[in-house]
């Protein structure tokens, strides 16, 4: 059985493409283009489920088409429609600091460079709560077994 925390997000599944099973999708990652990843993560009716990769082609920077194994009509492919893709841990050494999904900082604690600790990140965004922005230029660590992002963020911020 594989559990959450054993995987991270690296985009979205958008609409099938043509009427073979091949299916869009979106991603700030290029590891799939980069790395020979022999299968995917998606979570269909609530379940973590693997499947292989019949083939991956990035059209732009940041969409693609997918092709999964046993996924072989444009019905099928409907069915995975705004499903989110996943890959194991054992990949993280192979992404840039740049290439995560927003999703994937919720539970990091955030510990700021002249604060410390300020807190745990809960949502994407959760109006109410402080907003703090995942941008390169604020992040200065992160450490992905120890679910935590260092930070160092623009003076006031904090206050807002």
């Amino acid at each position: 059985m594989i559990l959450k925390h054993e995987i991270f997000p690296i985009g979205q599944i958008t609409k099938p493409h043509g009427l073979k099973g091949e299916m869009a999708f979106n991603t700030n990652a290029t590891i799939l283009e980069d790395v020979d990843v022999p299968y995917v993560i998606l979570e269909p009716e609530g379940l973590l489920v693997p499947f292989y990769l019949e083939n991956v082609r990035m059209k732009t920077a940041t969409a693609g088409l997918i092709k999964l194994e046993r996924v072989d009509s444009e019905e099928k492919a409907r069915e995975f429609i705004g499903l989110s893709i996943y890959l194991p841990n054992m990949f993280l050494d192979e992404m840039e600091d740049t290439e995560f999904e927003t999703e994937y900082f919720v539970g990091f604690e955030i510990i700021e460079n002249q604060k410390g600790s300020i807190g745990r990140i809960t949502a994407e965004n959760e109006s109410g709560e402080v907003l703090i922005p995942i941008a390169d230029e604020f992040i200065s660590e992160i450490d992905h077994e120890g679910k935590t992002l260092f930070v160092s963020l623009p003076e006031g911020l904090l206050d807002l």
